[in-house]
């Protein structure tokens, strides 16, 4: 029988109609999305037990309607599209059954965000209705003052029910979470003059609630950690089964182990070889100032741009200097540099090159995806292999082809920053498997990371080890991508040059970016037209075959 045939032999079996419009998948997912949103308890989103249990019956409807659809004649753009929906039905899955941030993790409770994140939404998992105080311009108009409001509104009766929904016992994450809280309340009374000169009653009212009542459950947290006992980590395998059929890499637990220990010790070969090689050339100063920092990261920035266009590595459209422009940095002393911070005062081309996430985010605001399915940030990551694993393959990708040719010794710290991206990444791995705590995970980070960058300031070093103890497969993402725009290149490259064609880079890129913020396994598939082989399996178990 074949497959189509099969298909409709168990949709008929099933009493469930196939569909072969592709318009009412965009349907479906516009259905998907709104019902995504929780629904609101006492002012706030409800992520209590009861609340899940009650909505599970929709989930499945919509996966069931998901399943009905004939793609047989449908082109790979739409397809792509599909297994986009069923990834972020998988992930809604995962998070209800095992991840339960809103259970197991205290961070989950940080409702108030500071800055914009450089990839397509929040990292890690986030609740709903967040206050986004860096949208907001004070002094606050009428309008503003109203919004900020509604926003601080939610955070008493959130953290009230976070009381109810908290019974899960991961004890890293629970420590590490109270961190969290306790910063939202310093933003927090950082807000009180800036809200009191509005002298908005109810606003003012809203704020020291909200002000209190992130104090009280700050200490509360604080008293619960005592009696946690439990693992952090997901485990080998649940990871495993995230990473392929939510995030859809096509890679395992133990499939990232081995690339991440490969990526680590290639970066400090490669290291050694280039420090060999530039032994004779002046080591890279840190400049001294706020003045000689803004020198140089003017001169660096435009290079970096000017080097993109006149070398036709990718289009630079008319808003990738803006967007640059706007995350150039500031001289930071000496004594308080974080690893970022010291290779950008040595020279911060490459971390400019890693903010090509800047210039993605910039091409969805102004030239967003016109595919529905496409135009806004996957849920639960999803995104995370295609832009932060772009944004760590294109640091080694550009020094290749020459982004470094005038200035040899930044090509050490691309090594640096790589070696310090695998270490940090299988220490979240170990972290997973629970063969490790956070804190021996951080060790890993710290000391497989050259020169001692990564021992200059533990903050960075809890944020990030944090962060990938929450969602699984961030840690990794930044490697494990950048091994798969590797692999899309290598055939893209092959494809181009088999009929004789020749391949070329800006192309590539260009084609990239059109094809949107989708994990880059589904990119590849609609770049090459290769489909990938887990993408069966993935489907396969959806089915339940």
């Amino acid at each position: 029988m074949s497959p189509k045939a099969l298909l409709f032999t168990l949709l008929l079996s099933t009493g469930v109609k196939a569909n072969t419009d592709f318009a009412q998948l965009e349907q479906l997912f516009q259905e998907w999305r709104a019902f995504e949103v929780p629904p609101l308890h006492q002012g706030a989103p409800d992520y209590r037990a009861a609340t899940f249990k009650q909505r599970r019956p929709q989930w499945a409807e919509f996966k069931s309607r998901l399943l009905a659809f004939d793609r047989s004649d449908w082109s790979i753009p739409e397809q792509i599209d599909w297994f986009v929906v069923l990834a972020e039905l998988n992930g809604y899955d995962f998070n209800e059954r095992v991840l339960q941030p809103w259970q197991r993790d205290p961070a989950f409770y940080k409702q108030v965000w500071t800055y914009q994140s450089d990839v397509p939404d929040h990292e890690g998992p986030t609740p709903h209705f967040v206050t986004e105080l860096w949208t907001y311009e004070f002094p606050l108009s009428e309008s503003e003052q109203d919004r900020l409001n509604s926003d601080l509104s939610r955070i008493a009766p959130f953290q009230q029910q976070a009381r109810e929904n908290l019974t899960g016992n991961a004890k890293e994450l629970w420590v590490a979470g109270i961190r969290d809280i306790k910063r939202q309340h310093q933003v927090l009374l950082g807000l009180q003059d800036a809200v009191a000169a509005t002298r908005h009653p109810a606003l003012i009212e809203t704020l020291a609630q909200a002000t209190t009542s992130t104090a009280a459950f700050a200490d509360w947290l604080t008293e619960q950690s005592a009696n946690k006992t439990g693992p952090s980590g997901l485990g080998k395998d649940p990871y495993s089964w995230y990473q392929q059929h939510v995030h859809l890499v096509p890679l395992d637990w133990a499939d990232e182990e081995r690339l991440l220990r490969r990526e680590l010790d290639r970066a400090w070969a490669a290291l050694k070889l280039e420090e060999h090689r530039n032994r004779g050339l002046p080591e890279l100063v840190a400049v001294k100032n706020q003045a000689e920092y803004e020198a140089l990261a003017n001169r660096s920035a435009a290079h970096f741009l000017g080097w993109l266009d006149e070398q036709e590595v990718v289009t630079v459209a008319d808003y990738f200097k803006p967007a640059l422009e706007r995350h150039k940095g500031q001289f930071v002393p000496e004594a308080t540099r974080h690893f970022f911070y010291i290779g950008s005062h040595l020279d911060p081309t490459p971390l400019f090159s890693h903010f090509y996430h800047w210039f993605e985010l910039a091409i969805m605001e102004h030239d967003p995806n016109p595919r529905l399915i496409r135009q806004d940030a996957l849920l639960y990551n999803i995104f995370d292999s295609r832009n932060e694993g772009t944004a760590t393959a294109v640091e080694e990708t550009f020094m290749h082809a020459g982004l470094y040719d005038h200035n040899p010794r930044g090509r050490e710290i691309v090594y640096i920053m790589l070696a310090q991206r695998a270490a940090r990444g299988l220490g979240s791995l170990y972290a997973h498997a629970n063969e490790m705590t956070m804190e021996k995970a951080g060790e890993i980070h710290m000391d497989y990371t050259p020169r001692g960058w990564m021992k200059t300031e533990e903050e960075l070093l809890i944020f990030e080890q944090h962060l990938y103890l929450r969602q699984p497969g961030y840690g990794t993402s930044y490697v494990t991508g950048k091994a798969l725009l590797d692999h899309a290149m290598a055939l893209k490259a092959k494809q181009d040059e088999a009929p004789g064609r020749e391949f070329k880079l800006k192309d590539f890129f260009d084609q990239l970016n059109a094809i949107g913020a989708i994990p880059i396994a589904l990119g590849t598939w609609e770049m090459t037209g290769i489909k990938p082989a887990f993408l069966d399996l993935v489907e396969a178990e959806a089915r339940g075959q």
